[in-house]
C-alpha cells in the first residue's frame, strides 16, 4: 500500500557518461539536498539508463544520503522513463534502503516509490512516498 510522502529533493546533474551509443546507454551523476522524514540531508546518486525498444527508458542506480552530524543512509533502485519534450527525463521507480545509521536509521529496510525528473537545464527534482 503506498503510504504517506517521506522526503522530497532538489539538485542538479554534476557528470554525464556514454556508456555505450548503441541503445544509447548512459551514466549519470547527481547532487542533491532534501528533507526525509523530517531531516536534511545532502545526496549523492549514480545511475545507468537505456533507451528501450518502444521509446522508454529503463535505468538503475544507487544512492547515499548525509546528515550534518553524520547520519547516513544507502539506497539501489530503479525505474522506467520517458524523454520530457523540450529536454531533460522523467521516471518512475522504486528505491531499497539497505542501511541506515544515527537520524536516519528509520530508513533500513524501507522500499519508497519515487517520481523523478530532470530538465533541460540538468536541474533536478524528485519525491518519494513510503510503500508499507
Amino acid at each position: 500500500m503506498l503510504g504517506d510522502q517521506i522526503g522530497e529533493e532538489t539538485g542538479k546533474v554534476t557528470g554525464f557518461r556514454v556508456l555505450d551509443a548503441a541503445g544509447p546507454k548512459v551514466e549519470v551523476a547527481i547532487q542533491t539536498k532534501g528533507k526525509v522524514f523530517g531531516n536534511d540531508y545532502q545526496g549523492r546518486t549514480t545511475y545507468w539508463s537505456k533507451m528501450q525498444a518502444g521509446g522508454f527508458l529503463y535505468g538503475e542506480g544507487q544512492g547515499m544520503y548525509m546528515t550534518a552530524d553524520g547520519s547516513m543512509a544507502a539506497w539501489i533502485g530503479q525505474g522506467t522513463g520517458r524523454l520530457n519534450p523540450g529536454g531533460g527525463a522523467s521516471y518512475r521507480g522504486a528505491v531499497h534502503f539497505m542501511s541506515a545509521t544515527g537520524k536516519l536509521a528509520k530508513l533500513a529496510g524501507t522500499v519508497a516509490v519515487f517520481e523523478h525528473s530532470t530538465d533541460a537545464n540538468d536541474n533536478v527534482t524528485t519525491k518519494f512516498w513510503e510503500w508499507k
